[in-house]
This record gives structure tokens, C-alpha cells and sequence, in this order.
């Protein structure tokens, strides 16, 4: 043990490990690296690592060996069966009480089930999720741990140390649940980006599309907005994405395929909603959005043979529509945000985590991608009332809602009118109608049911759980199916 000098060590030296390394190093860890493609560890300590006190280590019994007992190791590799691959690999080396972190996109119930299967076997695991990119790793990223809480003790210092800080210098970066807690608060962080990135998008093809603007004039607007209540860090690259030009001087935007790739987290949020029986509407939205984009040829045919509205001459005033563009943007984003915590909330009683949902808003406050003014608003509205049912409630929101709802449904029927999609937009807007509707249309829906199946249906002048059947047709018989919720 004389060499083990080391306070954690990482395992895989992409882009994400090696700047969450250096991060480490320029807070005074001690980092040991190894990667199962050696030479790169070799090319990162004479480059990228030169003159750190970070130390390379070619074979896992000699990298192990480095560490500090007990030994902190971080797996920064591809999300799945490689993860599991590289913790069998790694256990024979470690002792009882070691902890072994999953730093990668993984799905939230496989690291439930490696924190299962490590604390059976007398070792801490820790899955957690983290967000900001390349830039953010490398100067602090958003963290969201979860796991066996026995093991946060001993990652909690270089966690925050490395995390972003709020402007209080408050760490982006706590304890999130247990289980798969820390991964399912990222798979959700994710969704939510799906949806402000779709969001953006429509703002974007509005202005483009019904008013005629240019990328110039687009990244003005986006530099305006990114100066109030849409400061984010998304609006923020939009607005330099509008003004990045091409070598021959034209906006490179302009000639981007219109094909949207995924890596799945907005499809597993999408999964998970439809399991807890959530109406996350707008995420799925999003991803459905990005499935559209993809089928590009079959779209290019159909456009010249399916035709929209015809276009009118007389342009809508410019400045009213941006503006009605932008509090359609400003309220869809308060209904997408409402959505995913009424997951998380819903995730937290299915499987019995404690989060802390004012927590996890400052957790994405900074760091992030989804990192904005705006989620210092939830955090507010969780710390005056931790039981909040669901954001809308809260007055901040309600509020904003109530003043950009008028400006919110024009900008929806100028993409109806001018036939340009917004599929995000116009789905926030008719969850938000559906949802402070007292008396939904269910009722015919649920006799449509026991019509054709016999599925039953409660009254509304009988005490609920009480589940009635109406022979419709007079010949039917007296027998109800059983009943499914999810």
C-alpha cells in the first residue's frame, strides 16, 4: 500500500473523463487513470494531463493499487452491458467497503440493480448522473448521485468541489435517493432538454417561417430574450448559432440537415411516464418530433404533393408575434418543467425515494444544460411549500401563466394558420386547458368502454371505488371485466 497515493481514480478517457480528471487535479485530487486502450493513457498524461499530479496506471492491479483506501473508482464508459463488463473486471481487486461510481448515461434501473448486486458482495455503488457537456466537466458540471447513501460520505468533498456553483457558491451537486435515484433525476433532466430544445426549435420555424426572418435577425431576438425571463444557457447558444457563418460567409445553420439524432433518455422518460401512467406530454412531443425529422425523404416527397394553407400576402406585425413567440416559448417551458416533476414525484412514491425537489431544481440550476434563471423559481417555490403538488399551483407560475396566456394561444394559431407545426407548443397548451378542467370528457369515454367490454365505470353520485356496469343494449349480459390502473 506504500504507493497508494491516489484520493479516486477513473476509468475512461474520452472526452468527458479526461476533463473530470483535470477538474479533479486543479482541486487538489490526486487522480490515478487507466483505460483498456493503454496508449491513451499514455497520449493523455504527455498532453492533455502534462505537468497535473494526475498518475497512469497500465493494467487495473496497478491502478488499483494507487488508491487510497477506502478506493474511490469512477467509470466514465458507454452506458450497458460495458459497465457490467468493466465492474466484474474491476471487483476481484477491491475489498470490502470500496466504492465503485457509474458516471456515465445509464438507465436508472440497472444502477438499482448494481447497487443491489455490489452491497451483497460488501461494496458501495453510486450512479450518478451528470450534465453540461465537455465544457462543463472539465469546470463544473451538474452531479446527481444516487445509490447506496452509505457511500456519499466519502465521494460528497470532490463531487462538490468539482460541481458548478450557484452565484451563493452553493454546489450544484447533492445527494439525490437511493437505488437509481441519481439516474432517473438524469434521465428526466434529459427529457426536459428534449422539450426545451424542441420549444426552441418552434419558436424558430414560427419567426422563420411566418415572419421571414433572417439568422441575423434570429440572433438578435435570441440575444434579447436571453437577457430576461428565458436567460438559459440554450437560448443562450441559439443565439450564437444564428450568428456562426459559413467559410463562404453564409449562416451556417441554413445549411444543417434537418435530421435530429437521440441517444434514448427522452424515449426512456417517455417509457417511464407512460408506466406511472404520467402525462408527460410534451417530452413526448419532443421525441416524436425528432422521429418526424428523421424520416427527411419521405417528407420531401410528401411536400410536394400534400399541400397547407395558402399564405397571405399582409405579414402579422413583427414585433407583436416575436413577442407573442416568445411567452408561448416562456409558458410551454413552465408546463414542461410542471410535467417532469409530477414524474419525479410520481417515481419518488413508486419507489419509495426521498427526493429533494428543490434540491434537484438547484442541482440544474447551473452546470447544466437545462440551466436558466428560471429553475431558481422552482427551487423557490419547493422551499416555500415541499408538498406542492404540482409547480402550476405555485403563485410565481400561476401568475406568468395567467399574464402570457392571451399572447400563448395567438402564437399557436399563427403556426395553425400559416401551417407551421408546433407540436410542443399546442400540447402544453391543451394540458394546461385539460388540467384545470374540473369535468373532462372521460365520462362518455368510460361508457364507451363498458359498452363494447364490460370494463365498468364509477358514479359521480356514489362514493369512489365503487365500480357500476350498464347493459347498453338491452341483451347484454351481467358480467364487468376487470379492472386495470396503471
Amino acid at each position: 500500500m506504500a504507493n497508494a497515493s491516489c484520493d479516486i481514480g477513473l476509468i475512461g478517457l474520452a472526452v468527458m473523463g479526461q476533463n473530470l480528471v483535470l477538474n479533479m487535479n486543479d482541486h487538489g485530487y490526486r487522480v490515478a487513470v487507466f483505460n483498456r486502450t493503454v496508449s491513451k493513457v499514455d497520449d493523455f498524461l504527455k498532453n492533455e494531463a502534462k505537468g497535473t499530479q494526475v498518475v497512469g496506471a497500465h493494467t487495473m492491479a496497478e491502478f488499483i493499487q494507487l488508491l487510497k483506501p477506502p478506493r474511490r473508482v469512477m467509470m466514465m464508459v458507454k452506458a450497458g452491458d460495458a459497465v457490467d463488463q468493466m465492474i466484474e473486471e474491476i471487483l476481484p481487486h477491491l475489498e470490502k467497503g470500496d466504492i465503485l461510481i457509474d458516471g456515465g448515461n445509464s438507465h436508472w434501473p440497472d444502477s438499482t440493480r448494481r447497487t443491489k448486486y455490489l452491497a451483497e458482495k460488501g461494496m458501495l455503488f453510486i450512479g450518478t448522473g451528470v450534465s453540461g457537456g465537455e465544457e462543463g466537466a472539465r469546470h463544473g458540471p451538474s452531479i446527481m448521485p444516487g445509490g447506496n447513501p452509505a457511500a456519499w460520505p466519502h465521494v460528497k468533498p470532490i463531487f462538490q468541489a468539482i460541481a458548478a456553483k450557484v452565484e451563493d457558491g452553493t454546489p450544484c451537486c447533492d445527494w439525490v435517493g437511493e437505488d437509481g435515484a441519481g439516474h432517473y433525476v438524469k434521465m428526466v433532466h434529459n427529457g426536459i432538454e428534449y422539450g426545451d430544445m424542441q420549444l426552441i426549435c418552434e419558436a424558430y420555424q414560427l419567426m422563420k417561417d411566418v415572419l421571414g426572418l433572417t439568422p441575423d435577425e434570429l440572433h438578435q431576438v435570441f440575444a434579447d430574450w436571453n437577457k430576461g425571463e428565458l436567460d438559459s444557457y440554450l437560448i443562450d447558444i441559439t443565439s450564437q448559432i444564428f450568428a456562426k457563418k459559413d467559410e463562404d460567409g453564409t449562416p451556417i445553420v441554413d445549411k444543417i440537415l434537418d435530421t435530429a439524432g437521440q441517444k434514448g433518455t427522452g424515449k426512456w422518460t417517455c417509457l417511464s411516464a407512460l408506466d406511472l401512467g404520467m402525462p408527460v406530454t410534451l417530452i413526448g412531443e419532443a421525441v416524436f418530433s425528432r422521429c418526424l425529422s428523421a424520416i427527411k425523404d419521405e417528407r420531401v416527397a410528401a411536400s410536394a404533393i400534400l399541400k397547407g394553407p395558402r399564405h397571405s400576402k399582409k405579414l402579422p406585425d413583427k414585433k407583436k408575434l416575436v413577442e407573442d413567440v416568445r411567452c408561448a416559448l416562456y409558458c410551454s417551458k413552465i408546463i414542461s418543467y410542471a410535467q417532469g416533476y409530477m414524474l419525479l414525484r410520481e417515481a419518488a412514491r413508486d419507489q419509495k425515494w426521498n427526493l429533494n425537489f428543490g434540491g434537484i431544481a438547484l442541482m440544474w440550476r447551473g452546470g447544466c444544460i437545462i440551466r436558466s434563471v428560471f429553475l431558481g423559481e422552482i427551487k423557490k417555490a419547493y422551499d416555500k411549500n415541499k408538498k406542492l403538488s404540482n409547480l402550476l399551483l405555485d403563485k410565481f407560475f400561476k401568475k406568468a401563466l395567467k399574464k402570457y396566456q392571451a399572447a400563448w394561444r395567438r402564437a399557436v394559431i399563427s403556426g395553425v394558420k400559416g401551417g407551421v407545426p408546433t407540436p410542443a407548443f399546442t400540447t402544453a397548451l391543451a394540458f394546461y386547458d385539460g388540467y384545470r378542467t374540473a369535468r373532462l370528457p372521460a365520462n362518455l369515454l368510460q361508457a364507451q368502454r363498458d359498452f363494447f367490454g364490460a370494463h365498468t365505470y364509477e358514479r359521480i353520485d356514489q362514493p369512489r371505488g365503487q365500480f357500476f356496469h350498464t347493459n347498453w343494449t338491452g341483451h347484454g349480459g351481467k358480467v364487468a371485466s376487470g379492472q386495470y390502473n396503471v
